[in-house]
């Protein structure tokens, strides 16, 4: 997932990869939410909610099992955007740098960043039917956080399980994920690393400027 200029092609398997798990655990923890009885309004409630509606929407529509790229980027805004906050994932991968931007460049960071993880994102929902179930795992914090770590597993037909955890803070809108962990590597400090190299090299600029022609070759 490495966003130098010269070698984002190459980072795309990998960035697919990480969404895809993304993904996949919610679309599917569904089947490990069902056997625990959720509190309304908890983290897990919501993961049961999301997953829900996402699982529906695939079964109902088969231009969304087919692949259709628009379909697939309708079901993605619609049903899981409203409960990912963004515009933090992008101002905790961008760190110290974040600070320095103008708001402009804030605006225009947390656009692309964005449109660079939808569109990838967006790609994974036809693997969901490839997997088999996932486990919501046991999750441990006090009654008030605001700020908790939701635990899955995903368990592949073949394979090994793949873990994957997901960050979420309360809001007042309610609960919303803003990084993930899959194989033990947090997402949003995977790209602070690679963001900082390339804002070190060529500015803030030169990163939306990078993330900018990465989504245009989504395009093609």
């Amino acid at each position: 997932m490495v966003f130098k200029h010269v070698t984002m092609t190459a980072a795309a398997p990998r960035g697919f990869a990480w969404l895809a798990a993304l993904f996949l655990g919610l679309a599917l923890a569904l089947a490990g939410a069902r056997a625990h009885a959720q509190n309304p309004g908890s983290p897990e409630a919501l993961v049961q909610k999301v997953t829900g509606e996402v699982l529906a929407a695939i079964k109902s529509d088969p231009s969304v099992q087919s692949g259709n790229p628009q379909r697939l980027l309708q079901l993605v805004d619609e049903k899981i955007l409203p409960y990912v906050d963004f515009e933090k994932t992008t101002r905790l991968a961008a760190g110290r740098y974040w600070r320095q931007a103008t708001p402009d460049q804030q605006k225009a960071l947390v656009k692309e960043f964005r449109t660079t993880l939808v569109r990838t994102y967006s790609g994974a929902v036809s693997s969901v039917k490839q997997q088999t179930a996932v486990e919501l795992r046991p999750s441990h914090y006090p009654a008030d956080a605001t700020d908790v770590v939701v635990k899955t597993v995903i368990k592949q037909p073949a394979g090994d399980p793949i873990p994957v955890d997901y960050r979420m803070e309360k809001e007042s809108q309610g609960w919303k994920i803003y990084d993930v962990n899959v194989l033990g590597v947090w997402l949003i400090e995977n790209y602070r690393n690679q963001f900082s190299q390339q804002i070190s090299q060529n500015g803030i600029d030169g990163l939306i400027k990078s993330l900018a022609e990465r989504n245009r070759q989504f395009e093609r």
